[in-house]
């Protein structure tokens, strides 16, 4: 069921052999969602289908969608997989360090549909195009990067290679946690499977969706826009940290509501007239050198 709950997602796919063999792959390690953005081949062809062998149910169940937002809609996280360092401040992790992140937390109802099911758990691991990678746009709507160390002198990976190695840490991830869940029931001690470092946050509320911190990020722009913190020139790269800031906090679908009450109060009060002067209010003090007012730190 955790595995179930787990979407890969392929930006872009060229090649119908490797398509096929992702849902071969997949379905050695019981992942089911397979979600294809804007592929550049017949995903259904005859090479896909054969490559395929007793993936195909998971082949002909493949989501087709027109971008990668709409790959992610519903889900809480997303990992994406990238063969180089980038220039933002983000880490590249090991597939054993990371992709534990994308297992269920306990107590939480799993989504296996992909549905975008309000309140369930549902996340995502992206894989970029062959012949490119991912973008940096494109990495933007992931909180976390997955680099699989290899060959310095030929390190670029076939692309379903790369989810095969992905999904095989998955499985045992799964697998170590189930163990480990049975083994806190049962009192018991000293599983031999015990060896994943990576621990999960374990909470009773659902996480905010990527969709609604895409939302929220676009709404905390344009209101930095009006009042001057941000430049139309400087605000691609300051919202990218903003961005990153809101993904390392995994906010509560309640909390990021708070947060949205409060950009809408403060739209509200920017439209509002300014206040008559009121001769009992001591006046506002001045700058000390009006030339030169308060930085945004930009």
């Amino acid at each position: 069921m955790s595995l179930a709950a787990i979407r890969i997602v392929l930006v872009e796919p060229a090649g119908p052999l490797n398509v096929g063999s992702i849902a071969r792959v997949m379905k050695n390690f019981d992942l089911h969602q397979l979600v294809l953005v804007n592929p550049q081949c017949d995903p259904l062809g005859e090479e896909a289908r054969q490559m395929a062998v007793h993936g195909l149910d998971i082949l002909e169940a493949a989501q087709q969608v027109p971008s990668l937002t709409e790959a992610l809609a519903g889900c809480q996280r997303a990992i994406a997989t990238t063969a180089r360092p980038r220039d933002f401040d983000a880490p590249l992790e090991l597939p054993e360090t990371a992709l534990p992140w994308l297992l269920p937390p306990q107590n939480l109802p799993v989504n296996t549909t992909g549905s975008g099911q309000t309140g369930s758990w549902q996340t995502a691991l992206v894989f970029g195009p062959e012949e490119r990678g991912l973008s940096n746009v494109e990495l933007n709507c992931a909180q976390r990067f997955v680099c699989i160390p290899s060959s310095a002198t030929y390190p670029s990976l076939n692309l379903a290679q790369s989810v095969a190695v992905c999904a095989y840490e998955l499985s045992r991830s799964a697998t170590v946690t189930q163990a480990q869940s049975q083994d806190q029931s049962q009192g018991e001690s000293g599983l031999a499977l015990r060896s994943q470092p990576a621990a999960r946050p374990i909470s009773s509320q659902p996480e905010a969706s990527l969709e609604n911190l895409a939302g929220f990020s676009q709404h905390l722009e344009a209101l930095l826009l009006k009042i001057g913190y941000l430049y139309p020139h400087t605000a691609t790269s300051r919202m990218e940290k903003f961005r990153r800031l809101l993904h390392r906090t995994g906010l509560s679908e309640a909390e990021l509501a708070l947060l949205r009450g409060v950009l809408r109060q403060m739209e509200w009060a920017l439209n509002q007239p300014p206040l008559p002067p009121d001769p009992n209010r001591n006046p506002a003090p001045t700058s000390p050198n009006p030339q030169n007012p308060p930085s945004n730190s930009q």
